[in-house]
């Protein structure tokens, strides 16, 4: 495992040295986890009946004012750990009977975690991996990880520019996350989904309507019926809690309205993007972020 010392794992291409402090992402020289357990709140064919095998990493390369994680990505809350432990932990999440092995947020720390994944395998792990990402990623990043994650859960935030800076810090995030989605869908292929009903491989793009960006939801749509049909499972979430910042952020600082919702999944449907899952207007509720309490780290 080495540590970066020109950091360019992600999008900002910050190059720290992170033997000797932490890049932009908050990711220093040592690995920080927050969190790893049964994860029953994602997409029915990645939680399934037995839950995801989800590890949380601390640590993010964006800078979402609304983020429901706020206290692992942003303030970088999570235990330090080895390579050793990592893979033990991705060992007891299949030992559980986790459906997969669930990555969330784990580009900025890619050295730790692919030896864990190679070790892991070579004990026994055969659960499909799942790479739970915010869709900022660089196409080099995806390559890298061709040969390890079956499954890409990734979210499309914005088409802006405008909004991309003003909630994420990255005015590039359209340019860099549609191009990044591409070669997802070029490495992994159409969906593959088991007699249980349960994702082996592909896709999953996830949009989370926001309040006060109608617009921009309809133009990540209209994007998202651009890709081929059936080389993606389409996900839209209505689950917007002002969390973090946005509490204090005029329009975040509500939840999306029943209209804002409405407008939204009509789009979709009249897009054609049905063939996946639309969250009902009821899901905006914060249990859908767990306990950041360190289980099973």
């Amino acid at each position: 495992m080495n540590i970066p010392v020109s950091c360019t794992l992600c999008p900002r291409r910050c190059k720290a040295d992170r033997t000797r402090a932490a890049g932009f992402c908050g990711a220093g020289p040592v690995l920080k986890v927050a969190r790893a357990a049964l994860h029953y709140w994602e997409e029915p064919c990645i939680s399934g009946t037995h839950g995801s095998g989800t590890v949380f990493f601390s640590g993010c390369s964006l800078k979402c004012c609304y983020c429901q994680n706020w206290n692992i990505s942003a303030e970088g809350f999570g235990k330090e750990i080895d390579v050793q432990r990592l893979t033990e932990i991705f060992l007891e999440l299949q030992e559980k009977g986790a459906h997969n092995l669930n990555l969330v947020t784990a580009t900025q720390w890619l050295p730790w975690v692919l030896p864990a994944l190679d070790k892991a395998r070579a004990r026994g792990l055969t659960l499909p991996v799942v790479y739970n990402t915010g869709g900022y990623e660089t196409i080099e990043t995806v390559q890298a990880l061709a040969e390890y994650v079956d499954i890409w859960l990734a979210d499309v935030k914005y088409v802006s520019p405008t909004l991309g800076q003003t909630y994420s810090a990255a005015p590039d995030y359209f340019e860099v996350c549609s191009a990044a989605v591409h070669q997802m869908l070029a490495q992994t292929g159409a969906p593959q989904i088991d007699a249980d009903g349960i994702l082996q491989s592909g896709v999953i793009l996830r949009h989370l309507a926001l309040p006060g960006a109608l617009e921009d939801s309809k133009a990540v749509l209209r994007w998202m019926a651009s890709l081929p049909a059936g080389s993606f499972i389409p996900s839209l979430m209505s689950q917007y809690t002002p969390f973090y910042k946005a509490a204090h952020t005029k329009p975040l600082n509500r939840r999306i309205s029943t209209w804002e919702y409405r407008q939204v999944i009509s789009t979709a449907i009249d897009l054609g993007l049905t063939d996946g899952y639309m969250q009902q207007k009821s899901s905006a509720r914060e249990e859908y972020t767990p306990p950041f309490d360190l289980e099973g780290v």
